[in-house]
């Protein structure tokens, strides 16, 4: 059962970017890891008869999930509530089970391969997308390039936590090769916000000496070097697409004005429990007064606007909660043993509340799963405590 609880969730985290494709074959595809984890979990505990270790992250989803029913409940006439909780739910769970099974069975450094593993195969996608299929924003597995961006920056970091263990010249060539793919990856998306999130990181990486300036600069030749390259082959390709990007960027930074204005808007009229799960969609065009015809539903492009307009204050005040026990879990974790490691998840944690500025990412499993192995890192670092102390 352990070997099955480790395929299950190194599968869940590194399908996650690849949801696109999975999507292609059978609309159920993406939710079979998730869901047999969370079955295969069950069945380990009942049997054993355990129970979760209990870390303050479960509190605050546990009160999140029940400022979330109360939402749905008062806002159940809400074209989108009922869908959209179910969209919120799942990530509650899976990211209590993978709390759970990553402080137990499967190593946390195992579900940060597979994490930075699913992301290198996204990047690949997302170059043939380019290359191949003439692409002039790179795609893939991920329908918004942006969306794409943001798992690939997120998974960036963590590379930097497997360079900690036996270090050989292939390994570290495999490593190189993969922040290559993944850069270039990004790169091609033409994400202004994954870009400032990519920067973010690597400036936490550098400030908290988790990796020297030389690598950085070292890395920026290389990515250097890879794009002149593509310019000379692939010029008048490059340069029609950043005249697209360049119309289409001086268009979003309008409309995002007018959605966050809306949120802003919705925040203010239901404070306490928002508009509902999926209210921002169904409400926007009310709240922001019909401003864009052309489309009536959107998503809020900040992560953290929409779950307050949706959800309300304390709704929001939780979700917020978790990203602060993240914070202070990682860093207990990281002041306790090697910095490198829980300064990469750090980092990704960085690029992920970055990005999430320019984007609602809230129903994507970066956030929820780095989060949930930060908390597991945390009880495994106080199971090493209590055993140390339980020797003297």
């Amino acid at each position: 059962m352990t070997r099955l609880l480790r395929v299950l969730a190194c599968a869940t985290v590194a399908l996650a970017p690849l949801e696109g494709y999975l999507l292609e074959l059978d609309d159920r595809l993406a939710k079979v890891a998730p869901a047999l984890l969370t079955a295969a979990w069950l069945v380990r505990r009942v049997r054993r008869r355990e129970l979760p270790q209990p870390h303050p992250l479960h509190a605050v989803l546990a009160l999140f999930a029940v400022v979330l029913l109360a939402s749905t409940a008062v806002n159940a006439g809400s074209a989108y509530a009922a869908e959209y909780l179910l969209r919120w739910l799942p990530f509650l769970v899976i990211t209590a089970v993978l709390v759970d099974v990553a402080s137990r069975e499967v190593p946390v450094r195992a579900l940060l391969a597979a994490t930075v593993g699913g992301a290198a195969l996204a990047a690949v996608g997302a170059l043939h997308s380019l290359v191949a299929e003439g692409r002039t924003r790179a795609t893939g597995p991920l329908e918004d390039p942006n969306d794409l961006a943001y798992f690939l920056v997120a998974a960036l970091p963590l590379l930097v936590a497997l360079l900690d263990g036996r270090r050989t010249a292939a390994r570290s060539a495999a490593l190189a090769v993969t922040a290559l793919v993944l850069v270039a990856g990004a790169a091609a998306t033409f994400s202004r916000g994954g870009g400032l999130a990519l920067t973010a990181a690597l400036a936490w990486l550098v400030g908290r000496r988790a990796l020297p300036v030389r690598a950085v600069l070292g890395g920026a030749a290389a990515f250097a070097a890879l794009g002149l390259g593509a310019l000379l082959l692939a010029g008048p390709t490059l340069d029609r697409a950043l005249q697209e990007k360049s119309f289409i960027a001086a268009t979003n930074v309008d409309t995002r004005e007018l959605r966050w204005q809306a949120a802003a808007r919705m925040v203010t009229d239901h404070p306490l429990l928002g508009v509902g799960p999926g209210g921002f969609r169904g409400g926007y065009a009310a709240a922001s007064h019909n401003a864009e015809v052309d489309e009536q539903t959107p998503v809020a492009h900040n992560m953290y606007l929409e779950v307050a307009a949706e959800l309300g204050l304390p709704g929001f005040g939780l979700f917020a909660g978790l990203l602060a026990v993240a914070a202070v879990s990682s860093e207990r974790v990281l002041r306790a043993g090697p910095r490198r490691p829980m300064a990469a998840a750090q980092a990704s944690l960085v690029a992920v509340v970055v990005a999430s500025t320019f984007l609602s990412q809230q129903y994507y499993l970066p956030l929820w799963s780095l989060v949930a192995l930060v908390a597991a890192a945390d009880l495994r670092r106080r199971g090493t405590d209590a055993r140390a102390a339980r020797d003297q």
